[in-house]
């Protein structure tokens, strides 16, 4: 079986001791292609860094992180962004969006962030990967304003409700699924049960949100394999079938070749 991770930070410092064996073990449990978004201008070097060390498994986003997000740093950060895409291509813009869980100081701020990646990635043509934190109606009216017809993406880490997944996947987007799927009191695994498996991809957001058994710890690619054992029950399809459709929805959307 092969298997896609859509999001995953290996470049940051909780991987320095185990950089190498981490890739390792996610190769070994099928874990073919991992996709890396960027926080801001302080993580570039060492996403791209990663991305040259493993070009044909790893690969770099270019984008700001709505908690990265201030009023002094802004358009410096935004014109960053925009440097990056011009020197180069990138598999999509992210993760970019919106954060209402640990300030909302800025959210006029991190709406114009959006706004303007957003229209930088239909500009390039690649999809956006969205992080919508106790923010998922605002994210989707945003999208919903910005719509077009090369606007396309996954909203990360998924954990809204029915009505949410709908509105997002009648948008045209993908829902990433990670180890909060895995979270006994999550209620994802009852709404995932009524969306169709063809909107969604895996994702495990190492180092963070490690599945059970490693709820945590830190987490990283080689947990994949959990996420699609426990998305398997959820939707009562064989692990080879969550495997086959993820990838394909993942490979499509990012425009990389088949495997």
């Amino acid at each position: 079986m092969t298997f896609i991770d859509t999001h995953a930070h290996l470049y940051l410092k909780e991987f320095d001791a185990d950089r190498s064996e981490t890739l390792r073990r996610a190769q070994e449990c099928g874990v073919a292609k991992i996709f890396l978004p960027n926080v801001d201008s302080d993580t570039t070097d060492a996403m791209l860094a990663l991305e040259a060390a493993y070009p044909d498994v790893c690969y770099a986003m270019a984008g700001l992180h709505p908690c990265s997000v201030s009023d002094e740093s802004l358009e410096t950060e935004l014109a960053h962004v925009r440097s990056c895409l011009e020197a180069r291509a990138f598999c999509a813009i992210g993760e970019i969006g919106l954060d209402l869980y640990w300030d909302k100081t800025f959210l006029e701020q991190q709406k114009y962030a959006f706004r303007q990646q957003i229209r930088w990635a239909t500009e390039f043509d690649i999809p956006i990967v969205i992080h919508s934190r106790d923010a998922t109606k605002e994210c989707i009216e945003l999208i919903s304003e910005e719509k077009n017809e090369r606007l396309r993406g996954i909203f990360h880490c998924f954990g809204g409700s029915v009505a949410e997944a709908n509105a997002v996947t009648e948008l045209g987007f993908l829902l990433g699924i990670g180890g909060v799927l895995t979270y006994k009191k999550s209620g994802l695994d009852e709404t995932l049960k009524h969306i169709s498996l063809d909107c969604l991809v895996l994702e495990t957001d190492a180092p963070y949100l490690a599945p059970v058994p490693n709820r945590g710890k830190r987490n990283e690619s080689s947990y994949i394999p959990l996420i699609a054992q426990r998305l398997a029950e959820v939707k009562n399809v064989s692990v080879e079938e969550i495997a086959a459709t993820t990838t394909d929805n993942a490979l499509r959307l990012f425009g990389v070749v088949a495997l």
